[in-house]
């Protein structure tokens, strides 16, 4: 039986000098291991070997726990190009697809996490800033040295891939006695409330998934302390998309860190990210 599907190549490695295993995320299918045979012969069937964040309409037979499932058509979309030569906007990409290879099933759809996954290599390839209304509707301005635009196109789509796969941080309260968090305004000290006092150091806890207040952060060993500028933006998604350069560092490294406890290893293109 042969299943027709669109999907991204999240992984590619040679199995001989003809053919490739190749890991598919569809969007209908979910993630698919296959066995692209010939695919890097000059006059295959796949118009030559298949890419790291390729695109296309595919078609391949099901697999067995046995075995591989077997590719036999790889069409590449029209509109969509392959990442541009810039070396951090590509390692941003190959980051993007290590954690959805990591982090998703074999055969479990998540059809709105591959349209996010579409959308920002879209996004990443164009230069532009994310068009998710719940996080901004324009365009961002221009990057700033470093990748500050593609750094925060980055960031939004982990949290989409946390959101997606049910492992979103609680980012509007503490995680752990559920008091709200709030931006400290201009009161003076002597009249802050004890819920704003308990906010006036914030820390990220990947063992309590989520914000963390001062009253509850002794409880957490593996807690990371925030800047109120990481905090907030954390808190109210909208400002990454304007935030510092610095602060989207911070932030990234907080997720690299995150995802590090969840998969019980430091993902490999974290390195190329951000700096230790």
């Amino acid at each position: 039986m042969l299943t027709k599907d669109i999907a991204i190549c999240i992984r590619a490695v040679d199995f001989s000098e003809t053919s490739q295993i190749v890991t598919l995320f569809a969007r209908a299918s979910g993630k698919v291991g296959v066995i692209a045979k010939g695919s890097k012969r000059p006059k295959s069937t796949f118009d030559g070997p298949i890419e790291m964040l390729s695109f296309g309409k595919i078609v391949f037979s099901n697999s067995t726990k046995e075995k591989l499932a077997t590719l036999t058509e790889f069409q590449h979309q029209p509109g969509f190009t392959n990442l541009p030569g810039d070396l951090f906007t590509l390692n941003c990409g190959l980051f993007a697809a290590e954690l959805v290879n990591h982090l998703t099933n074999d055969y479990d759809p998540h059809p709105e996490l591959f349209d996010g996954f579409l959308q920002f290599l879209q996004n990443i390839h164009e230069g532009r800033g994310t068009r998710d209304p719940r996080f901004r509707g324009d365009r961002l301005a221009p990057a700033e040295a470093g990748g500050r635009e593609t750094l925060s196109l980055l960031i939004l789509f982990q949290l989409t891939l946390l959101r997606e796969i049910g492992l979103m941080p609680i980012l509007n309260a503490c995680a752990n006695c559920k008091t709200r968090y709030e931006i400290r305004g201009t009161r003076d000290e002597g009249r802050e409330t004890k819920d704003e006092a308990n906010w006036s150091e914030v820390y990220f806890g990947s063992s309590a998934n989520g914000l963390i207040c001062r009253d509850c952060e002794p409880s957490f060993p593996d807690k990371i302390r925030l800047t109120k500028n990481a905090a907030a933006c954390l808190a109210n998604l909208k400002q990454i998309a304007e935030s510092q350069e610095k602060t989207l560092n911070e932030i990234e490294k907080v997720l690299i860190s995150h995802f590090t406890e969840l998969l019980g290893h430091r993902p490999k293109m974290a390195k190329h990210i951000v700096r230790s």
